[in-house]
């Protein structure tokens, strides 16, 4: 039945997994942007690796995106200004003219042929002044057109007036004129002079519309079968245009029709070949992280992540790529787990955005460095200084790598984008988010960190100070065992401050019954010696379940579970198991045994290693050398007969490196000094 329900359970994390790979496929390649992606790189500056290349079809070279803008701008600053003339003014002026003149005549002695001759200069004056119209505001531009009867005139520079110019013309054109009352027609004239000329804002809008409309996006065409670039010839400014000119076309041609969906079979199968080389990298590499489907996810769900960053970045706004801090992504695995895993998750996925991004190969290039320099740099993230100079010197290494591009592409320094310098910092300020976001994860994947592990190993927290109070032997045994493990996991690479704190929590089921362990009874009273050996061995037994309830309860993480759960594997409770075959031949040994499981991890067998060579230790009485060296040896043979390492990933060597830790640590401990011959 056990083995029907494991065999159950692999094949529905074994399907949870398919699932997982077929999800991330197909969300990786939605997240792609819709355009077919040209089959030559080229880089300005760099010579042309291919054979020669002639045009597959005809295409027009397309004008870069600087040059339509210094168009844009010259049609902006010679734009033709617009200026309509209002008829019915001049209309208007000649009718208050003469009434005016026909007041002044009723009052004055001029005959009628001298009334005429007044009046008819008068309406001269008001059409040589409105030949040309009187201006609300004097043009600036250099090109004006007038509408006047809907016919757009050009005016010349000089023969445009404002109110008060056009004001002080009418005593010039007055003095020309044989007239009599000259000063009284001054007067009136310039009374009924009203502005007729204004500016038209709409139409000059949409006349320079018109002109900015007819602006051309290409400046020739490249016939089918034309020599583009030869092999070996450097890419220079001209071949560059011709290229990505020929770049655009063949991408927006390419996803058209069919090819849509070729294109689609091509993203998808690449995606799933870069996905599969993960899984097998996990079950090869870390079957512990491949057999847990939480961490499998946990992985996953950070490469969708920073592919669905970049990917947005690449649509919206490609020029600003470098900001999605995909360093990330390195250093949250290496906290999680390890550098070589999150160097490896880190590649594969620069390899991913590699199919999206623009200049492909600077881009995989200056990730990968900076993938590496992160992996090398950050450690001890509980530090935080630690954090702030492993972002400087990924920041560093990307302002360095840019130059070298620069200088590479340009031949010289001139024309650096300085605003890429802002994305770099940016980018190595998003990245510092990284600490709250191992908070984040921690708690919604229930994976622990060295920060957490640093909080929890301190010994004022609330349970291990209840530990100390209730079972202080207890407490001081968990220290010692604490400082033996940390110390054995340092000699062999293991993860030291997650020992160190399984074993600060290892014990602390014994709160529950703290008088029945005997580094905690105080008195010569045993109260084992009223029990039945079974009795005995159930509470004993007992304190490993409690642990994990006690643990559970203040939500301990798993990882620090598996310490409580692992530190006696299924070993016999030897005492009281003979004490029970001296009343009885025939003994049930499960009765005396620990539920399990055994070591799973280096560190949960250093732990047990530990554990019992501690609490063993108490029994020694005048310790030498030689008999702390086969005392060592005994318990850890015993362990390694009783087959407690079979699933722990310790080696033979490494075991004995644990044991002679261990030796050393008892000696010092024991205060023993060299003896010396007699």
């Amino acid at each position: 039945m056990g083995k029907t329900l494991d065999n159950v359970y692999k094949h529905q994390s074994l399907a949870y997994k398919y699932f997982l790979y077929l999800v991330s496929v197909a969300l990786i390649v939605f997240f792609f942007p819709k355009g077919g992606k040209f089959k030559y790189e080229f880089q300005k500056g760099k010579p042309w690796q291919y054979e020669n290349l002639y045009a597959p079809i005809d295409f027009s070279i397309k004008k870069t995106e600087v040059e339509i803008a210094d168009e844009q701008r010259s049609l902006r600053d010679n734009k033709t200004d617009y200026y309509t003339f209002d008829g019915d003014v001049p209309v208007a002026a000649k009718k208050a003219l003469q009434t005016d003149l026909e007041g002044f005549f009723a009052q004055s002695a001029y005959p009628s042929p001298q009334q005429r001759i007044i009046q008819n200069a008068g309406l001269e004056v008001l059409d040589s002044i409105y030949g040309v119209g009187v201006f609300q505001d004097l043009p600036t531009s250099s090109s004006i057109l007038l509408v006047k009867n809907n016919e757009a005139r050009p005016l010349g520079s000089n023969s445009f007036k404002d109110l008060p110019e056009s004001k002080k013309r009418v005593s010039s054109i007055l003095s020309t004129k044989r007239t009599p009352a000259k000063e009284v027609l001054e007067t009136l004239i310039v009374r009924v002079i009203e502005t007729n000329v204004f500016f038209d804002e709409a139409l000059t809008e949409r006349a320079l519309e018109e002109e900015l409309s007819k602006i051309s996006f290409t400046r020739g065409e490249v016939s089918e079968g034309r020599l583009i670039i030869a092999k070996g010839e450097v890419v220079e400014a001209e071949n560059f245009k011709i290229l990505n000119s020929l770049k655009e076309e063949y991408e927006s041609e390419l996803w058209r029709g069919d090819n849509y969906y070729f294109i689609l079979l091509g993203y998808t199968i690449l995606v799933a070949l870069v996905l599969i080389m993960l899984f097998l990298f996990l079950k090869r590499y870390r079957t512990e992280i491949f057999q847990n489907n939480n961490k499998v996810t946990f992985i996953f769900v950070n490469v969708l992540l920073m592919v669905f960053a970049t990917t947005l970045m690449v649509k919206n706004n490609e020029s600003y790529v470098y900001v999605v801090p995909l360093c990330i992504l390195p250093l949250i695995l290496k906290n999680f787990f390890d550098a070589r895993l999150g160097l490896f998750v880190h590649v594969l996925t620069v390899l991913i955005l590699g199919f999206v991004v623009p200049n492909s190969f600077e881009y995989i290039f200056l990730q990968i460095i900076a993938g590496i320099v992160t992996i090398l740099t950050a450690s001890e993230l509980y530090k935080r200084a630690n954090l702030f100079i492993s972002v400087g010197q990924i920041t560093l290494i990307y302002i360095i790598g840019y130059f070298a591009f620069h200088a590479i592409h340009e031949g010289n320094l001139e024309n650096i984008e300085w605003i890429l310098f802002g994305v770099f910092i940016l980018n190595g300020l998003l990245t510092l988010f990284a600490q709250p976001l191992i908070y984040m994860y921690e708690k919604i994947f229930g994976l622990i960190s060295d920060v957490s592990l640093l909080e929890l190993s301190d010994t004022n927290s609330k349970l291990l100070k209840e530990l100390s109070d209730k079972a202080p032997g207890t407490f001081h045994h968990s220290l010692q065992v604490a400082n033996l493990a940390e110390a054995a996991a340092n000699e062999i690479g293991a993860n030291a401050m997650l020992v160190r704190v399984g074993a600060l929590y290892h014990d602390i089921g014994k709160m529950g019954k703290p008088s029945f362990f005997i580094e905690n009874q105080i008195t010569s009273v045993n109260p084992h010696d009223d029990l039945p050996p079974k009795e005995s061995a159930k509470i004993i037994i007992d304190h490993v379940i409690h642990g994990i309830e006690i643990a559970r309860k203040n939500n301990l993480p798993d990882r620090i579970i598996d310490f409580i759960r692992t530190h006696h594997g299924t070993t016999l409770v030897f005492y009281f198991f003979k004490k029970q075959q001296e009343l009885e031949q025939e003994v049930d040994e499960k009765d005396f045994r620990y539920p399990g499981p055994i070591p799973f991890s280096k560190e949960t067998a250093i732990l047990m290693i530990a554990d019992s060579v501690e609490a063993a230790s108490k029994s020694l009485k005048n310790p030498t050398y030689i008999i702390i060296d086969e005392f060592v040896e005994k318990i850890v043979k015993g362990q390694m007969q009783a087959n407690q390492f079979l699933n722990a990933n310790i080696t033979l060597k490494e075991i004995e490196m644990v044991k002679k830790v261990l030796k050393q640590k008892l000696t010092n401990i024991y205060h023993l000094r060299v003896e010396y011959p007699e």
